[in-house]
């Protein structure tokens, strides 16, 4: 379907309240606060692509507004207007204020939106000045005791209102007709002409790639305004896409002389609201759903709780009459949104919904195709790292945007190419861009269909642990570090990463050495590949216990989670090895958030288990153990209170000369790599 020019009503914009108030004050206030406005309005300066001369009309009448103003202002009798000159006042004053954001919404925002609905806002303009025109009918001259100057000035600008006609600027619509008429030609799979792509951003202004990516943002701003009404929410997604493939082929790569983006946020940095987080893994959920109790939780954890063979609600213990899962559609939207105000990249599991909840049209989805088969061609034909260096940065970017996108990249081949320059050797000539190689990858392996190329790729998995070994930059390590997690995320892969010792090396020193966001970075995937039992025998070998004991202070949550995967499954070597440990969980116990006492009572739980009474003896003398006990129980989560009565029943039958081993824990929960396993946050 093409796209139709009547599918653009004005833009939504958030007015101030002041636009539709007027000050309630005395007179002479009122008389001020008009002056003080049409003032504002003169000083504006008028866009200059689109609808200049409709804001230059209104920015002069509000100038010989100001005038008028300024004459009652210091009228003698200004504080005694009769009640219908006030009224007239008053509408006027909202007049104004309409005008002034009008006039500021063309200033601001997207130059394209603005072009899709130039019709629009001329009779937005229009209106506006017709409704100044009857203010200005019935406003009484007479009574005002004018200068002879200022009533003619008053004369003339009746006349003027009272002839105006809504206009647009032929050529701006012949623009908007062509840009139209291109995203009809991309949705067939024909390549825009570049020349007319340039003579269309040049005519709004977009003359180099940081205008352009300026454009874009203020497009994804509008997506939100429009995200309710689809038809015009779909045309602003296939804006972005044109504009994100100009932006590209005409200006050329964004120069990064220096990495500065990380991330944009991780989950650590900010206070994830309690209604957002799943009870069973306390993590943000990514698809929320009802059980038959009520409750909400994340979809992966409630399946991996029913699939264990329970069938009871985590949070509440109430049997549930039936296992369907019905999706919480309200949650997982305002999950969204407050993901898109904290700018932590967000994306429904199984969806291709982005932040916003808007899916890919076919025309942004093809401007995408192109976009990302000119980065590949380019990138291949590359004859110097910075040059290379400047492509990969916007391919980062563009994998770090949506599923389609990584999907695009995957497809066009490019994580081979990406290898050639994620070597040492790269590394040492320019960090910079092995940091980008590898943070590119790690935003591709998001998406399922890439893990499989990049474990297939001759060299990408390698060039990763490479990078995880050695990286130039801290930076780089932990990416690689991020990508070994993800990479995980396949039961398959995670055994086969597991048997490398160039990983498990790689992660355990890294936890050990680097800066706590590599540390954490590292601990997360150690805790995924804690899943499996055989990896967890050469964790251990490798001294997985003694890093954590580490960083256990610094890094509690991560560590004692870690902690409790690696005791579960190591066996009696990874208990004894725990040992030193008694005393730093007690004191998480007592002192750590929700999510880390939880894990501490579980870890002591099994290491006094498969410990024996000596392990135990250590417990029991740690100064206020019981209590500490008691307060996880009062206080703690569902499974933390389980675990800390487990506990009190074993120190109670070692204090009573019997065998603690004997206690049976009925707080059999989901593994503890669900429970811990934290959501990838995309680099930037």
């Amino acid at each position: 379907m093409a796209f139709s020019p009547q599918v653009f009503p004005a833009r939504k914009r958030r007015p101030s309240t002041e636009s539709f108030i007027s000050p309630k004050s005395t007179d002479l206030n009122l008389v001020q606060s008009l002056l003080s406005l049409s003032q504002q309005i003169s000083s504006f300066k008028p866009p200059q692509c689109l609808l200049k001369q409709n804001s230059i009309s209104a920015i002069n009448k509000s100038k010989l507004l100001a005038i008028l103003f300024e004459e009652l202002h210091g009228h003698p009798d200004s504080n005694l207007f009769s009640p219908s000159t006030l009224l007239c006042f008053e509408e006027m004053y909202i007049v104004l204020q309409k005008i002034k954001t009008l006039i500021e919404d063309c200033c601001s925002g997207s130059k394209m939106w603005l072009l899709m609905q130039i019709q629009s806002f001329a009779n937005s303009f229009h209106e506006l000045t017709l409704e100044l025109s009857t203010l200005l009918d019935i406003f009484p001259v007479k009574e005002a005791e004018l200068s002879q100057d200022v009533e003619e000035l008053v004369v003339l600008l009746r006349k003027q209102c009272a002839q105006s006609k809504p206009s647009v600027d032929p050529g701006d619509e012949l623009n908007r007709r062509k840009v139209l008429a291109m995203l009809d030609r991309i949705k067939k799979e024909i390549v825009p002409d570049h020349f007319k792509l340039k003579q269309i951003v040049e005519n709004l202004g977009l003359r180099d790639n940081s205008s352009c990516k300026e454009e874009i943002e203020c497009l994804q701003e509008e997506i939100q305004n429009q995200i309710d009404e689809k038809p015009k929410s779909d045309v602003v997604v296939s804006l972005i896409g044109l504009v994100r493939y100009a932006k590209f082929v005409l200006f050329g790569c964004s120069t990064t002389e220096k990495s500065n983006h990380r991330r944009l946020k991780s989950m650590s940095d900010v206070t994830i609201p309690a209604d957002f987080r799943c009870p069973i893994s306390l993590e943000l959920m990514r698809d929320p759903v009802v059980v038959a109790s009520g409750q909400t939780y994340d979809r992966e954890s409630i399946n991996q709780w029913i699939e264990s063979g329970h069938n009871t609600c985590p949070k509440t213990g109430q049997t549930l009459a039936h296992t369907n899962l019905i999706p919480n559609l309200a949650l997982r939207k305002l999950i969204a949104m407050w993901c898109c105000q904290q700018r932590i990249p967000f994306e429904a599991a199984g969806s291709n919904e982005k932040v916003n909840g808007v899916k890919a049209t076919k025309a942004s989805l093809e401007a995408t195709k192109m976009t990302v088969s000119f980065l590949v061609n380019k990138l291949s034909a590359s004859q110097s790292t910075e040059a290379a260096n400047g492509i990969v940065y916007e391919l980062r970017a563009l994998a770090k945007t949506d599923s389609d996108s990584r999907a695009c990249i995957g497809e066009a081949g490019a994580i081979p190419i990406l290898v050639r320059y994620i070597g040492s050797d790269v590394g040492s000539e320019n960090p910079n861009l092995q940091v980008n190689v590898v943070t590119t990858i790690l935003n591709l392996s998001i998406l399922e269909a890439n893990k499989t190329k990049i474990m297939e790729s001759d060299g990408a998995l390698n060039g990763v642990i490479d990078v995880l070994r050695s990286g130039t930059t801290w930076e780089a390590k932990g990416n690689a570090a991020a990508t070994i997690f993800s990479l995980s995320g396949v039961h398959g892969y995670k055994k086969t990463l597991g048997r490398k010792t160039g990983v498990i090396k790689g992660l355990i020193d890294l936890a050990k050495d680097g800066p706590t966001n590599s540390k954490r970075d590292a601990l997360v995937a150690i805790l995924n590949l804690a899943g499996d039992r055989e990896t967890v025998g050469r964790l251990v070998e490798g001294g997985v216990i003694e890093t954590v004991n580490g960083v256990i202070d610094r890094l509690p949550e991560e560590a004692v989670t870690t902690l409790e995967a690696v005791v579960k499954r190591g066996g009696l070597v990874a208990v004894t090895a725990a040992y030193n440990l008694i005393k730093k969980l007690g004191f998480t116990m007592r002192e750590g958030s929700d999510n880390s006492r939880e894990s501490a009572a579980a870890t002591l739980v099994t290491i006094c288990r498969k410990g024996g009474s000596e392990v135990v003896t250590e417990l029991a003398a740690i100064p206020g153990i019981e209590r500490i006990i008691w307060e996880v129980m009062g206080t703690g989560t569902v499974r933390a209170r389980q675990k800390a009565a487990t506990l009190l029943r074993i120190l109670r039958r070692w204090a009573a000369g019997l065998d603690g081993n004997d206690v049976v824990d009925s707080s059999s929960m989901m593994t503890t790599a669900a429970m811990g396993a934290s959501r990838i946050v995309l680099p930037g």
